[in-house]
């Protein structure tokens, strides 16, 4: 696809407080849409999570969406390629970008929040391609990966994978700019494995090149199930209230069956099966 909540401080300057009038015991504040602090948000158009084109712009677009608004900010989220808005919350342009997998290399720049159903991750292959591997990626990815050495793999620029996968200097990788690229070069042989999220690759195969259901498959068993993640970028001076305001708001959505049922109306049940099996891999 791992935050103990504190309220959010609302600072009144002193100077109002002796002239502003005490709210009626059944008065509330103001807590509407237009009297909502904005936080600004970069993602990408990556099917079937999250996209312009998809009901209500996808699972992960209304999830997020929907955390923010419990946790009291109205979501201003703006469409970018993965490289342009991985680099401009990185530079603090905007307050955080998603959906992000996990990785300690960039807790310098990034706060992760609390995590949210993602899927399995892993690699497509060619099934004519007689590529398997020797060991069980689950039990130890780094031997798994020794054993696919001598293939060429094709990875999207900028994207996280795995650490252990990311961190494998011993394999030939060549980057492209997209999932859908990358498919594209794995049906005609140009590279050996790329690495992607099934879904993703599913929903690609289904929507441009059905032809390849036939030639391509996803490579069992994933290297990982994904988390997936808010990453708030730490040049934002007050990334940790917005952070917290997010897993405050996410957290109202697990008590409540909210997220479930996000996740079932969007054609995503097989993701609430995949969080049992990483509860057994553990």
């Amino acid at each position: 696809m791992v935050v103990s909540m504190r309220c959010l401080l609302i600072l009144i300057p002193t100077m109002l407080l002796c002239s502003a009038p005490a709210l009626a015991s059944d008065e509330k504040p103001d807590n509407s849409p237009a009297k909502r602090s904005v936080v600004s948000l970069a993602t990408l158009n990556w099917q079937p999570y999250v996209g312009e084109e998809l009901e209500s712009k996808g699972y992960v677009h209304e999830l997020v969406g929907e955390a923010f608004k419990r946790g009291g900010y109205k979501p201003r989220i703006q469409f970018y390629p993965w490289a342009r808005a991985l680099d401009t919350t990185r530079q603090g342009k905007v307050d955080a970008l998603f959906p992000e997998y996990y990785s300690d290399t960039r807790l310098d720049e990034f706060a992760y929040s609390d995590p949210f159903l993602g899927g399995p991750a892993g690699f497509y292959v060619r099934k004519d391609s007689g590529i398997e591997f020797s060991i069980d990626p689950r039990l130890n990815q780094h031997a798994a990966l020794l054993g696919l050495s001598q293939y060429k793999f094709g990875v999207v620029r900028g994207y996280l994978n795995t650490d252990t996968f990311d961190k494998a200097d011993f394999l030939y990788k060549e980057e492209v700019t997209d999932d859908l690229t990358n498919l594209q070069r794995l049906y005609h042989n140009r590279v050996q494995l790329i690495f992607i999220d099934k879904f993703v690759a599913e929903y690609l195969i289904d929507k441009h090149y059905r032809e390849y259901r036939k030639v391509l498959d996803f490579l069992e068993p994933p290297l990982e199930i994904k988390y997936l993640y808010v990453a708030f970028s730490k040049k934002v001076p007050d990334y940790k209230s917005k952070l917290e305001a997010f897993n405050r708001g996410l957290q109202l959505m697990q008590r409540d069956g909210a997220m479930e049922k996000i996740y079932i109306r969007h054609g995503f049940k097989e993701v609430l099966w995949y969080e049992g099996e990483l509860g057994k891999l553990r």
